[in-house]
C-alpha cells in the first residue's frame, strides 16, 4: 500500500506542477483533465501525509519514553504513545478506503425508476411516498429532478413513475436504494383500521451517455398514441404520446407526458439507455458474482431493503440492521445517516475481501 501511495503522492506534485505551467494552461482541454486528476488524487495525498505526521509522531515519543527517568513526562509519553497509535489505525484505515477502486458510475446522474408491488392501490400511495422522499433529498443536496414518465392511480397514487435526478456524486448516494422497500401501515382504503404490509419496487439506474449505449437504428420500434390519465390539455387530443421498443432486449418504454411527442421519445430514449446500460452492468456482475455477494445489497430488485413502519414511526434497513424511530423526517428526505451508514458498511467489506 505504502508503495502505490507514494507513488501516488508523486504523481500529485508532478501534477501540481504542470496545472500551473504556462502551456498548458493554454490548453484548456488538457489543464481540465490535469486539474481533475490533480482533484482526485489531493484527498489521498491529505490522508497520507496526516498518517506519515503520526508515524513520526509516534516514533519520537517512543524514543523519548526510552531516554527519560521523569515518571511524570513517561505518563504524558504514553497518553501521546496511544493517541498518535490511534490516530496512526485510523488513518491507515480511511487511506485504504480511499484506494478502493472507484465505481465509474458514482459521478453519474441518476434515473429512479419506482413501481407499486403487491398491495394495489397502497403499494401506489407509498410510491407517490417515495417520490417524494427522494425528491426532497435531492432538494437538500440541490440537485435537480425531472419527470420521465409517470402513470398515476385515481387516488393520487403512481403505478409506475420514473425520474432523473441531475447532480455532482448522484449515482454514489442513491446507489444502494434499489430493491424492494416495505410498508406497514392503516391504508386509506382501508375500514376496519387494520394495518397492511404493501410493497414498491425501487431500481437505481446511472444515466447513460450516447457514447456509453449505441443504439442501432434498426433495433428500435417507436410507436405514438394518444395520451391517456388524469387530464391535460393534451390528453386524448394529439398523438403526442411515445411507445418506443428495442426489438433485441424487448424493453418497451412508453412516456406521455410532454405535449410534444418529440420531447416525450427523447424521455424514452433516455429511459431505455440507462436500462441497457444497467443490463450491460448486471451481466459483467455476474461474472464476478463473488464480489456481488460482497457488496451491502446485490442490487437485485427482488431483495427486500427497507421497511417503513407507521404505527410504530419506525424505519429499519434490513442490510445493515439500522433502525431509527423518525419515520416522518426520513419520508421528508432526511437520508444522509442511512446513505453514510450503507456507503461505510460496503467499503467495510471490501477492504475485508
Amino acid at each position: 500500500m505504502f508503495e502505490k501511495l507514494i507513488e501516488l503522492q508523486e504523481k500529485y506534485y508532478a501534477l501540481s506542477e504542470k496545472i500551473n505551467d504556462p502551456e498548458v494552461i493554454g490548453d484548456q482541454s488538457v489543464w481540465r483533465e490535469y486539474m481533475k486528476e490533480h482533484s482526485d488524487l489531493s484527498p489521498i495525498v491529505e490522508k497520507f501525509k496526516e498518517y506519515k505526521k503520526a508515524e513520526r509522531d509516534l516514533s519520537e515519543a517512543k524514543a523519548m519514553l526510552d531516554e527519560t527517568g521523569d515518571d511524570e513526562l513517561k505518563l504524558l509519553l504514553k497518553d501521546e504513545i496511544h493517541k498518535s497509535q490511534e490516530t496512526l489505525d485510523t488513518t491507515s484505515l480511511e487511506l485504504k478506503s480511499l484506494l478502493l477502486p472507484k465505481d465509474p458510475n458514482d459521478e453519474k446522474n441518476v434515473i429512479v425508476e419506482i413501481r407499486g408491488g403487491a398491495g394495489g392501490d397502497e403499494a401506489a400511495l407509498f410510491a407517490g411516498d417515495l417520490f417524494r422522499m427522494y425528491y426532497r433529498y435531492a432538494e437538500r443536496h440541490r440537485w435537480k429532478t425531472e419527470l420521465l414518465s409517470a402513470n398515476e392511480n385515481d387516488l393520487g397514487g403512481f403505478k409506475e413513475i420514473v425520474f432523473m435526478i441531475t447532480g455532482k456524486g448522484a449515482f454514489s448516494r442513491l446507489k444502494y436504494e434499489s430493491g424492494v422497500h416495505r410498508v406497514q401501515r392503516i391504508p386509506v382504503t382501508e375500514s376496519g383500521g387494520r394495518i397492511h404490509t404493501s410493497t414498491v419496487t425501487v431500481a437505481v439506474l446511472p444515466e447513460a451517455e450516447e457514447v456509453d449505449v449505441e443504439l442501432n437504428a434498426n433495433d428500435i420500434r417507436v410507436d405514438v398514441f394518444r395520451s391517456s390519465g388524469n387530464g391535460g390539455q393534451s390528453v386524448n387530443t394529439t398523438d403526442s404520446a411515445v411507445r418506443v421498443t428495442h426489438i433485441p432486449t424487448g424493453i418497451v418504454i412508453s412516456c406521455q407526458d410532454e405535449k410534444s411527442q418529440l420531447k416525450n421519445k427523447d424521455k424514452a430514449l433516455k429511459i431505455l439507455r440507462a436500462k441497457l446500460y444497467d443490463l450491460e452492468q448486471e451481466n459483467q456482475r455476474k461474472l464476478t458474482s463473488a464480489e456481488r455477494k460482497s457488496q451491502v445489497g446485490t442490487g437485485d430488485r427482488s431483495e427486500r431493503v427497507r421497511t417503513y413502519n407507521f404505527p410504530q414511526s419506525r424505519m429499519t434497513d434490513h442490510r445493515v440492521n439500522l433502525t431509527t424511530h423518525n419515520l416522518d423526517t426520513v419520508l421528508d428526505g432526511d437520508l444522509d445517516d442511512i446513505m453514510d451508514t450503507l456507503i461505510t458498511s460496503a467499503q467495510a467489506k471490501s477492504l475485508t475481501d
